[in-house]
């Protein structure tokens, strides 16, 4: 089992009929374990809410027929960049894609899985810069992140039962 073996489909706004299920069933099977909390299981509104946005990405890769993981955001407001808040100065390139969602199975964990569907997702993208949010409680998916050309920029708290997010940052293109 490799990520090179996988099938990587592009998707967008228009195919979200299409893959919300699929994006629900493997939310649900990568944090099996964590189901119980309320915040996780609002996951379909997170689907609907970024996949309503016209601009919305999602790669999706398959085993066969099964998907094994998922990756999807969309392009930010221009002048609502709040991860600006967290920098002084701002960097003076404001075009951000948000990096919403990334969900991988456990059979396919330390695969390499992640880092394709990222690079899948981010690659040709017209904006200058990416911002994503981490949970604090994981910090070796930060440390993953760092080694992708991601920094640490501050912490959020966008929902009140949400957990404590690292605010990271990147450009674009990813080295």
């Amino acid at each position: 089992m490799t990520a090179a073996g996988l099938n990587v489909r592009h998707f967008t706004h228009t195919d979200l009929p299409e893959i919300r299920q699929t994006l629900i069933d493997v939310h649900a099977d990568a944090l099996a374990d964590e189901m119980d909390d309320p915040f996780n299981q609002r996951f379909p509104w997170f689907v609907d809410h970024w996949g309503g946005r016209p601009g919305f990405a999602c790669v999706i890769a398959y085993d066969g027929d099964k998907a094994v993981g998922f990756a999807y955001g969309a392009p930010g407001s221009p002048g609502r960049e709040w991860w600006r808040e967290h920098l002084d100065p701002a960097p003076e390139k404001h075009r951000t894609f948000s990096y919403s969602e990334l969900a991988v199975i456990p059979a396919w964990r330390k695969q390499g899985v992640s880092e394709r569907l990222t690079r899948a997702l981010l690659e040709d993208r017209d904006e200058d810069l990416v911002v994503l949010l981490v949970d604090t409680e994981h910090p070796r998916v930060q440390a993953l992140y760092e080694s992708w050309g991601f920094r640490k920029v501050g912490k959020d708290q966008p929902f009140p039962d949400s957990p404590v997010f690292a605010v990271m940052l990147a450009e674009l293109p990813l080295p």
